[in-house]
Formats: C-alpha cells, structure tokens, sequence
C-alpha cells in the first residue's frame, strides 16, 4: 500500500466508535434492531466487544441522525415514524433527487450516464425470469443516479433522508415488490438523461417516487391503530 492509498491512522476510542457507529446503523436499517425496540448497552457492547464510551458516542451519533432518540428516565430507543412523517420524508426526497437528476441531465458526463444504464442490464439480469422477484438492494440505483449530479452536499441531504425512509419503511420491508415495474420506470428515467431532458426526467422520478411512497404508506397507515 502506497503513502498515498494508506488510511489515515485514528485513535483507538475514534477507530472503535466509528466501527460502532456503522455496525449500528445497519443493525438498526436491516432490521437487526426494530423501530421502538430499547438499545441495551450492556448487551451491544459485549456484542461488539467495545467499551461503553464509544458505544455512547456511537449512539449519540445516531440521535444527531434521527434514527434513535433518547426517552428521560426509560433510555434510548429505535425511532417509529408515521404515516404522516413518511410522507414529510418522501416531499423532501422528491424535492432533492429531482434537483440532483436536473443537475445531472445538465452536467453529467456520457459515459457516466451510459454506466446508469449498463447498471440496469445487470439488474436486470440478477433478477431473472422470476416476475415475482426483488428488485436487489445493490446497487442502489437512486444513490448512482444522486451522485450523477455531482453535488456533496446536495447528496448527503439525500442519504441523511433516504436513511430516515428506510427505517420508516421498516414494516413494509418483506411486502412483495413492484420490482419490475420499478425496473421500467428507472430505464424511463435513464432514457431522459440520455436525451439530455431534464424536466422530463425529473417528472418521471417523481411519479415513481410517488407510486414508492404510496405503496408505503398503505402498509403504514394499515398497521397504525385506528
């Protein structure tokens, strides 16, 4: 490894609160620990073999997320969304990635776009014939399509928001999927991009996002109680 590709050395409490951090956040977005459940620290420090400090600082990072939160007297929990949280999530999404996706018709090199959609050929292929299928979680196409328009700060607002829908969406995870509906729309999109029609694009996006969160909140709102 060269002086240049080297990681740039941390401290131990920094190396293992970041390594919490992350294991956290997916044990928490894939479900490992649900929407409401309590964070045992005890429990997850054995688990993750670290001590409680970084763990707490892990935690804290969390909060700042907006994946946990902190309950006086009783500890610190798995946050729950509603419906109508879920649909404040998804305005927010549509606003940004439609943004993104007209940056991204505007500047975005060829041959980037032209990787967009050799990415859905492969989607397509790990599918299969199986028209009942998932559509896979990686690559993510929304994330690629984001990073199109070339603009950090405009894509950590998406991936701080899209973290917050996957937790919403927590309950509605193993809900069979329009996968292949959702295939036809992304090449829609890339089709758009292709011809350089931001606008068009990024109507197409928001009528798919749309069918997303409307597909969302009918598992939401029928889990919610009356």
């Amino acid at each position: 490894m060269t002086e240049q590709n080297r990681p740039a050395k941390l401290g131990p409490v920094a190396t293992f609160a970041g390594r919490s951090l992350e294991v956290l956040r997916d044990m928490i977005l894939d479900g490992t620990l649900s929407p409401g459940e309590r964070l045992n620290e005890v429990h997850l420090s054995q688990a993750l073999g670290i001590s409680r400090g970084p763990l707490r600082e892990a935690i804290q990072r969390l909060a700042s997320e907006g994946l946990v939160e902190a309950v006086t007297h009783r500890g610190v929990y798995v946050r729950s969304f509603s419906a109508r949280e879920l649909s404040d999530f998804y305005e927010l999404r549509i606003a940004l990635e439609t943004h993104a996706v007209r940056l991204a018709a505007r500047y975005a090199p060829q041959e980037r776009i032209d990787e967009l959609g050799r990415m859905l050929d492969d989607t397509e292929s790990s599918m299969g014939s199986d028209a009942t299928g998932s559509y896979p979680a990686d690559p993510d196409f929304h994330a690629r399509l984001a990073r199109l328009a070339a603009n950090p700060p405009l894509i950590q607002a998406l991936t701080d928001v899209g973290r917050k829908i996957q937790l919403a969406r927590a309950r509605s995870a193993h809900q069979p999927r329009r996968a292949r509906t959702a295939l036809d729309e992304h090449r829609t999109i890339v089709a758009a991009l292709d011809d350089r029609d931001g606008d068009h694009a990024a109507s197409l996006l928001e009528a798919h996002l749309s069918s997303s969160l409307n597909s969302a909140l009918a598992v939401l709102r029928a889990a919610e109680p009356d």
